[in-house]
């Protein structure tokens, strides 16, 4: 295994992994400035208030993103464990 090889597992495996959670932070951190905003804007300074918001965002992105995140990580996987044999010898 050369170290060309392992810089371009480690790569490949950070963007599926970008990839993953993109969806999700995006969606949780677009909830929380829209609370934050509505939050400033009628001054009620409730801790709680954004977390069932978010929480339901993070749900309904996952069952709309859910389909291609599972794809995307099933192709990399069978594709790693395809590799496997050119990678030991």
């Amino acid at each position: 295994m050369t170290p060309e090889t392992v810089l371009t597992v480690a790569r490949e495996s950070l963007t599926v992994a970008t990839l993953l959670a993109a969806p999700l932070l995006l969606s949780a951190l677009a909830t929380g400035v829209f609370i934050g905003v509505l939050q400033a804007a009628t001054q009620i300074n409730e801790m709680t208030l954004s977390f069932i918001p978010k929480l339901l965002v993070l749900v309904i992105t996952l069952v709309v993103a859910g389909p291609w995140m599972l794809q995307l990580i099933t192709k990399y996987t069978q594709a790693l464990f395809a590799a496997i044999p050119g990678m030991v010898g």
